[in-house]
């Protein structure tokens, strides 16, 4: 009896061994409860079964976003890309991460912005805004922190005169008076570096801040001065990044000598940008320009030493 009573009391204060098992991830493990709130964010009951297609397709979230930058060739990277059959891309720039009435939406909202694809096909979405906006890489580190992401950049200083190209394209189609761009690059005297459209082709400081939640050979930088000139080249490292078969050719490019730019041939259809593409810049001074230029000049080498790469910039 008395070892009877010893062994039990053996038992009782013997501790119990526990499995092994991974040593948690405190950032996965907030990721997938940022993932949880969101989904709780549906507006409709029927939302899951409106994203399944009886042909067996479904709408999902991005693998792939073309984070920008803005008129930094993002349109023409996605209808390139959208050459590939196993890419299913967004129409429209959906604005989830940067727009804050659209990010309270939840995820949910943001799977029914997307294309229906099939299993093996990779969805891509993009929304130039994203690169520049301070916090964008974070909520998107919350949703997939394995995601892909497409960067495209050009010359700054034609960038800058492309960004106020479109915006005064805009207000002239609205018949609306704009001021010209020397009242937006210059004040005192001095080159306006307050200016957003500067302000957005300042790379280094937009790319640390992607940086510091995905590595960069999750990056994919894409030479926009280049896919201009030879799309093909771009686009085959674009399909080598991504993982995907290589499917699109030199024959799929042709140059339109009538709109001064490449055009798509997929299947005997041919198919160019909008005419809203390559518009002609306004004429700018000089000096001025070379002001802008030589303002570019440090900000260009931090980001070439940030990314490991250059660029044929001035």
């Amino acid at each position: 009896m008395a070892a009877f009573l010893l062994g039990a009391v053996l038992l009782i204060v013997q501790p119990q061994i526990v499995p092994s098992r991974p040593a948690i991830n405190l950032k996965a493990e907030t990721s997938q409860s940022v993932q949880r709130e969101l989904l709780k964010k549906t507006s409709q009951k029927n939302d899951f079964k409106e994203n399944i297609h009886s042909n067996g397709s479904c709408r999902q979230l991005p693998q792939t976003i073309i984070i920008g930058v803005r008129k930094g060739g993002t349109r023409a990277l996605l209808e390139m890309l959208s050459l590939h059959p196993d890419i299913a891309a967004a129409e429209s720039e959906v604005h989830f991460f940067d727009w804050e009435d659209h990010y309270r939406n939840g995820l949910q909202w943001y799977i029914n912005q997307m294309p229906f694809s099939y299993p093996h096909q990779i969805t891509v979405e993009k929304t130039p805004a994203y690169f520049t906006s301070p916090k964008v890489p974070e909520r998107v580190y919350n949703m997939n922190q394995s995601m892909r992401l497409l960067l495209i950049l050009r010359d700054p200083s034609e960038r800058v005169l492309s960004d106020y190209t479109q915006v005064f394209y805009n207000h002239m189609q609205k018949h609306k008076p704009y001021p010209s761009i020397e009242q937006f690059l210059v004040k005192d005297g001095e080159l306006n570096v307050d200016y957003k459209a500067i302000n957005r082709s300042l790379y280094y400081i937009h790319m640390q801040n992607w940086l510091k939640y995905f590595p960069l050979d999750h990056i994919h930088i894409v030479d926009g001065d280049k896919l201009i000139k030879d799309p093909f080249p771009e686009i085959e490292k674009v399909e080598r990044f991504l993982k995907l078969s290589p499917q699109i050719n030199a024959s799929n490019f042709y140059f339109n000598k009538t709109k001064g730019f490449y055009c798509l041939r997929d299947s005997g259809r041919e198919r160019c940008l909008h005419e809203s593409k390559g518009r002609a810049h306004p004429q700018v001074d000089t000096r001025l320009l070379e002001k802008l230029h030589e303002y570019f000049h440090e900000p260009n080498k931090k980001f070439f030493e940030l990314v490991g790469r250059t660029f044929d910039w001035h």
